[in-house]
């Protein structure tokens, strides 16, 4: 646990949200290991119940992500990475993007192969306490019984990413409240081989794999986009992030500054600020520029590095108003 992102110390408030969050994702890879055990023992030759093993499987990607990045973001900067190491939560949201939208795409192909080569998904019986029994009752009732899970959690952690300007944990979130579609999928594809239907098995993996290569490729678009420095933006993507207004008002609000703009890079959960004022004046001397700054860090938690440059004219790509 940590209390501090580099050289920001936490709030008390996102101190208690780093420590729900740790605990919800140690929580969550204890439940989805459980499922994943629970699958594999009925998972049979069902298209869908494969493909839903392999999504549970996958869905441990962003929380093992997410508590290995935050070993690396507590460290301070130093001058071999002067900036810290935040882009480590990032990477893991890189990497967790990709490894889904890979893994998804191969499975969407499998489906429909499968279904192309007409071959019909059989699903036996088993014996239980001396009771012959269709395996395909023992899937749908354990599929009903763990997407109860996914259902809360992923509600808990949504309420989590906003504290913490979490763009992984969001996508967390996002994976495990739609993981109930996962669950009808697999339900509805086992049903349809009972009743004859044995193309819906196919079609319910096709769904599955189709929605675990949207959660791959929003999750690679949103890392890579920050990792190249788009303008910060909130947390799930909806709006430029609210800060950079907050700073062009401070900014504009000084008598000393005649016009401002600002860059504001994401780094991963802190933000890094660049300001450029036009001074009323030829020059600004360096006690105001330090209290300018001091204003601007003064703003946001999230300020993790903020440099106020004095121009004559504002960089075209700077963002003015918001």
């Amino acid at each position: 646990m940590t209390a501090r992102i580099g050289r920001t110390d936490l709030p008390q408030e996102q101190q208690e949200a780093m420590r729900k969050a740790v605990k919800i994702e140690i929580i969550t890879i204890a439940y989805t290991s459980v499922t994943i055990a629970l699958i594999a023992l009925v998972v049979g030759s069902s298209q869908a119940m494969r493909t839903a093993w392999i999504e549970d499987m996958l869905s441990l990607l962003p929380q093992i992500a997410f508590l290995v990045a935050l070993l690396f973001i507590r460290r301070r900067p130093s001058r071999r990475f002067p900036f810290g190491k935040h882009r480590a939560m990032g990477v893991g949201h890189l990497v967790a993007g990709v490894a889904l939208l890979i893994v998804g795409g191969n499975l969407a192909v499998e489906a429909v192969v499968g279904f192309l080569r007409g071959e019909h998904p059989t699903i036996g019986t088993v014996v239980l306490f001396g009771h012959t029994i269709w395996l395909g009752w023992l899937m749908m009732s354990v599929m009903a019984v763990i997407v109860i899970g996914p259902f809360f959690y992923g509600r808990y952690k949504a309420k989590l990413a906003g504290p913490l300007h979490n763009k992984l944990l969001h996508a967390d979130a996002a994976m495990a409240k739609a993981d109930w579609q996962t669950t009808v999928a697999s339900i509805v594809g086992v049903g349809g081989v009972g009743l004859g239907l044995w193309w819906l098995d196919y079609a319910a993996a096709l769904f599955i794999s189709l929605g675990i290569l949207w959660d791959g490729w929003r999750n690679m678009i949103t890392a890579i986009e920050d990792l190249i420095d788009k303008r910060a933006t909130s947390y799930d993507e909806g709006s430029v992030h609210p800060v950079l207004r907050d700073i062009l008002r401070t900014l504009h609000a000084d008598p000393a500054v005649k016009d401002a703009a600002v860059r504001v890079r994401d780094l991963g959960q802190v933000l890094h600020v660049e300001a450029f004022v036009v001074p009323r004046r030829r020059r600004l001397d360096l006690a105001h520029l330090e209290e300018l700054q001091r204003r601007v860090v003064g703003l946001d938690w999230k300020m993790q590095d903020v440099v106020i440059v004095p121009v004559s004219t504002l960089p075209a790509e700077a963002t003015r108003y918001v």
